[in-house]
């Protein structure tokens, strides 16, 4: 029997904003939620404490990266990526297929699966719907990703539909190959910007009963636009008792567009990114530290955050910067988190009062404003 279930609390009367609490063996999500990205099984600079306090409940890992190093046997032979890592909450891994879309020119794509040369030092290796499974269960989070294959956007039609056609059928071996009932299985959502192929996905996968589905092949190079228009056309489509995840995206303001059409989870590197290049994220729009007017700044990056980054001042973080100092992008990258995890959760205390819509207006005036000299 299944250890995982999903709970939906409340839908927000104006739009199609969620509330939910995903429930798994390490814990509990509230839902929508932000999950930071830990890479190689460590969101960078970030101390597991450190990254409990930004208030975030789920992270997740690559299995790409950690196949490659240090290998997923290793990681399963120390205890699986929790013990490993020492994160005591819930964790993620994808299947490795977008980081096979985003190595073009190191692999080829064949029914069987992918077969690719290290990035690090050239080995070949082969990755299939049940390798993904198999390393996947090996480094044992407690969700894991149907085998995908994501193709660029914009895109002809014949690439995007022959992608859907493979990941529908890899879809079904990802599922026949999955034997650990403490995890998840999700099944992606393929079909570019293509409606009818949206749907076809998304009504196919919903045949199969994953425990919850991903939107994939978005934030690829399309317009923001069209990304939000196909998510209108997609999660009508998913079904209500399950969680939706919009993998890979993004930008604050795509976060909320997203929970306003009915997605419940993010990822994203764009928060850890930044910080490490001194961007700061704030209700007033992004911050640039190296900036020379924060020089002599003694306020905090946002009056009202509570990460220890906001406890110094705007000319100290760019001092850490200007000199060099490890520091400096530790700090924004604990910021940047506690400023996605705040923003989430202002969203779900906004759906279950039934005022998505006003929060959503907030937000966007604020970042439209921009900051104040």
């Amino acid at each position: 029997m299944s250890q995982f279930s999903y709970a939906l609390i409340r839908k927000d009367p104006s739009c199609h904003a969620r509330r939910g609490v995903i429930t798994t063996p390490h814990g509990v999500v509230q839902t929508p939620t932000f999950m930071p990205v830990g890479t190689r099984g460590s969101v960078k600079g970030v101390e597991v404490d450190q990254l409990v306090d930004t208030g975030a409940e789920i992270v997740l890992g690559n299995t790409y990266h950690l196949m490659l190093r240090p290998g997923e046997e290793i990681v399963r032979d120390l205890g699986g990526l929790h013990r490993f890592t020492g994160w005591p909450k819930v964790m993620l891994t994808d299947s490795g297929g977008f980081q096979l879309f985003s190595l073009a020119k190191l692999r080829k794509i064949t029914e069987s699966g992918a077969v690719f040369r290290s990035h690090i030092d050239g080995r070949l290796f082969e990755l299939s719907p049940e390798r993904s499974i198999q390393i996947q269960e090996a480094l044992g989070a407690d969700i894991i990703m149907a085998f995908d294959h994501v193709v660029a956007l914009p895109n002809a039609r014949p690439v995007v539909e022959d992608a859907l056609r493979r990941t529908l059928r890899w879809a079904e071996r990802s599922k026949r190959a999955h034997t650990r009932e403490d995890q998840a299985l999700f099944g992606i959502v393929q079909g570019g910007l293509d409606y009818d192929l949206r749907r076809e996905c998304a009504d196919k996968l919903a045949a199969l009963e994953f425990d919850g589905y991903s939107i994939g092949g978005l934030s690829v190079g399309e317009p923001p636009s069209e990304m939000y228009a196909c998510l209108d056309v997609v999660t009508p489509c998913l079904p209500e008792e399950k969680p939706r995840y919009l993998m890979g995206v993004g930008r604050p303001e795509d976060l909320l567009e997203g929970i306003l059409r009915g997605v419940d989870m993010f990822d994203c590197v764009m928060p850890s990114r930044n910080g490490r290049n001194a961007m700061a994220f704030t209700d007033a729009g992004p911050m640039r530290l190296r900036n020379a007017r924060y020089e002599r700044d003694p306020r905090p990056l946002e009056e009202n955050c509570p990460c220890p980054a906001c406890r110094r001042s705007r000319g100290y973080i760019r001092h850490l910067f200007a000199t060099g100092e490890m520091l400096g992008p530790i700090l924004l990258t604990i910021h940047n988190i506690t400023y996605y995890e705040r923003l989430v959760a202002g969203a779900r205390k906004a759906i279950e009062e039934g005022r998505y819509r006003e929060y959503y207006d907030e937000k966007f005036a604020g970042w439209t404003r921009g900051l104040p000299d």
